[in-house]
């Protein structure tokens, strides 16, 4: 059974601070995004409570939501940080060749990091977080620093819903033009 600290229930939390925004959002007609499900294969069912009790991994996943904002197609991940400096190997490079192709396609990637030390949201771009990898990639570090974000893009509070991320993307898009 799982603990209060398993590391499986990493982001729980913010998933479901997500979600309930994410419902907020659909029920003032501004977009619809869902959480995608990993796929799992089952191997153990526990025959009294019917629980899956060990399963693996079909294939690794590429990004927790994607939905659509007014006809944009977006999709995110979400992520956890507990001290001001975020390690890049949060981040698998198939989700980056993910969020790059699906922008290639017209849509928009980002990632929803929170400070969980610092109760705070933060709307990464896509073309920053490009930025990180690429320097890692270079021998540079293998991390981001708190000091080193957008400070337009950190999420206000008491806008209604619990994690405001529209704001944010329409400053992306503007950044964009």
């Amino acid at each position: 059974m799982a603990t209060w600290n398993s590391r499986g229930l990493r982001g729980s939390t913010l998933e479901e601070l997500i979600n309930r925004t994410n419902e907020k959002y659909l029920e003032s007609g501004l977009a619809l995004v869902q959480k995608i499900p990993t796929p799992i294969t089952p191997i153990n069912i526990d025959k009294a409570t019917h629980h899956i009790t060990l399963a693996y991994f079909e294939q690794k996943s590429t990004v927790d939501y994607i939905g659509a904002v007014q006809g944009i197609p977006v999709c995110f991940d979400a992520k956890e940080c507990h001290t001001d400096t975020f390690p890049l190997q949060n981040i698998h490079a198939h989700q980056i060749a993910f969020m790059e192709s699906f922008e290639r396609q017209g849509g928009i990637a980002f990632f929803l990091v929170s400070y969980t030390h610092r109760d705070e949201y933060y709307y990464l771009r896509l073309c920053r977080l490009l930025e990180f990898w690429r320097r890692a990639q270079e021998g540079g570090r293998k991390s981001f620093r708190y000091e080193e974000l957008e400070q337009e893009f950190f999420l206000p509070k008491g806008k209604g819903v619990l994690i405001p991320y529209l704001d944010a993307l329409q400053k992306d898009l503007l950044a964009r033009d």
